[in-house]
């Protein structure tokens, strides 16, 4: 039997706000875990593999990644779980693109090289929770302490009634939930892991604001990544917030479906 809290609070947060991708559990270890499988022989992003695992697109009972395994990986994503120093030429490649860079090729994530340097500084450094990073499902796990930070999958509607369950026990209207600039694989994974020092604390983060991840998932698809403490806390507010209170608030039965006949009319 699991007698894991993380576990119970996968359960509870997959039929509360009725996902059907399984929930992630974050966390690192020493030794490599004996059921799980080179993250990259799922996809080199690692996004989408993390994504491919929480829709059951794979069978594969948990992913790890490590420094000794930096083959068939996405380099950026690399240096974003901390296992390999992020390449000069990055900047180039996130901004306006240099033709010595990769051909010139460039992503126009940013305007210029310079900011791409002032938000990777602002990041700061990464380290990576242990000698291997995992990633499995929140069922399987057996060791509440060592999962960092748990990942959820949904629709906008099941994602916004998230967020919201995180104010619920909250003050600032602002800032406990926040979505971030980076890779996916950072919002997934690294920020709410607590793995990079400039990432706040005791915060979710929503997202991604990755469009090169778009070809992947489904247009009406959103994540969450979710500390492990602050997941534990809205588990213990579910039963007195709206997700239960007010189901149909959360989920309604009817969806307006002239939107427009809601607007006032001046």
């Amino acid at each position: 039997m699991n007698d894991s809290v993380i576990s119970e609070i996968g359960e509870r947060f997959a039929a509360a706000f009725r996902l059907s991708a399984q929930p992630l559990a974050v966390y690192g270890v020493e030794e490599m875990p004996a059921d799980a499988v080179p993250l990259p022989s799922v996809n080199r992003c690692i996004a989408i593999a993390i994504y491919r695992m929480a829709t059951r697109e794979t069978d594969a009972p948990a992913l790890y990644l490590g420094e000794d395994m930096k083959a068939g990986c996405c380099p950026g994503g690399l240096a974003h779980m901390g296992f390999t120093e992020r390449s000069d030429d990055i900047r180039w490649f996130v901004s306006t693109g240099r033709a010595d860079v990769r051909g010139g090729a460039a992503e126009y994530l940013k305007a210029d090289p310079a900011l791409v340097d002032a938000s990777f500084e602002r990041v700061g450094p990464v380290t990576p929770p242990g000698r291997y990073l995992v990633i499995r499902p929140c069922r399987t796990v057996t060791d509440d302490a060592a999962i960092r930070s748990l990942c959820f999958f949904g629709t906008a509607e099941a994602i916004r009634n998230i967020a919201a369950l995180v104010h619920f026990g909250r003050a600032d209207p602002f800032s406990p939930v926040i979505a971030p600039w980076g890779p996916a694989c950072a919002t997934f994974v690294s920020y709410p892991a607590g793995m990079t020092t400039g990432a706040p604390h005791d915060v979710t983060f929503i997202g991604p604001t990755d469009p090169t991840v778009n070809h992947a998932l489904p247009p009406d698809l959103l994540g969450i990544g979710i500390p492990a403490a602050v997941a534990r806390r809205m588990a213990g507010n579910l039963d007195d917030s709206f997700v239960v209170r007010r189901l149909n608030v959360a989920f309604p039965d009817h969806k307006m479906r002239d939107v427009s006949a809601a607007v006032p009319r001046r």
